[in-house]
């Protein structure tokens, strides 16, 4: 899988928030109530990825705080981490309607507002959730079923793909697995990670100009 760069510029992750707040950029600006940009600490060395906000998300300007949330704080509780060890993030930051599927000039619309969250965090591990996420990420085909189970680079992530909270909660089995009983293998992978040492790391380099550029694409 392709490797993001090693050594991205640095964010301003606030001026970034503040573009993705009123942004304009995509049809879903029409029919949003609120952007919904992120919940947990961007600080931290997990970030969580799913597709795009629901209805409650939607109101109350938050990822994942119905029952799919609910679900992925309990997973999260039985490998002893909570929302302020963790980011949770979504590919899209608005609402699609009727909660369709992202359309890919959506996707793309949103790119650059991810990527500065994900460069800006350079977490350690990265739980794609669902097909989208997992697509994103991996910059592939692949379906989650298949991407499960497996674990994958992203410059110095270890990416972790599973299956989201929502389509758990619906129950049945996927690939011959119950998606919850999944999950929880996966969480174990997750936390196994992050109790490894942590790599040695550089010192960020301040490169004025590329964070402007960065910057630029909002």
């Amino acid at each position: 899988m392709p490797n993001a760069p090693s050594s991205p510029a640095l964010i301003d992750i606030d001026a970034v928030r503040a573009a993705a707040l009123s942004c304009t950029k995509c049809r879903l600006a029409a029919g949003r109530t609120q952007v919904v940009w992120a919940a947990g600490n961007l600080e931290a060395d997990l970030l969580f990825i799913g597709e795009a906000p629901g209805f409650h998300e939607d109101r109350e300007g938050e990822p994942f705080v119905g029952a799919a949330g609910q679900l992925l704080d309990k997973l999260l509780g039985e490998i002893e981490l909570d929302r302020t060890k963790a980011a949770i993030v979504n590919v899209i930051k608005c609402r699609p309607p009727s909660n369709r599927d992202p359309q890919e000039d959506e996707i793309e619309a949103c790119r650059p507002y991810l990527e500065a969250q994900i460069d800006h965090m350079a977490p350690r591990v990265i739980v794609t959730l669902g097909n989208f996420a997992t697509r994103f990420i991996l910059e592939s085909s692949v379906g989650i079923t298949r991407a499960r189970g497996h674990k994958y680079r992203r410059g110095e992530a270890t990416v972790v793909p599973t299956f989201h909270p929502a389509a758990a909660l619906r129950g049945g089995r996927f690939g011959g697995v119950s998606p919850i009983d999944a999950m929880r293998q996966d969480f174990r992978v997750v936390r196994g990670v992050l109790d490894e040492p942590p790599p040695e790391t550089r010192p960020p380099v301040e490169d004025d100009a590329a964070a402007s550029e960065q910057l630029d694409l909002f």
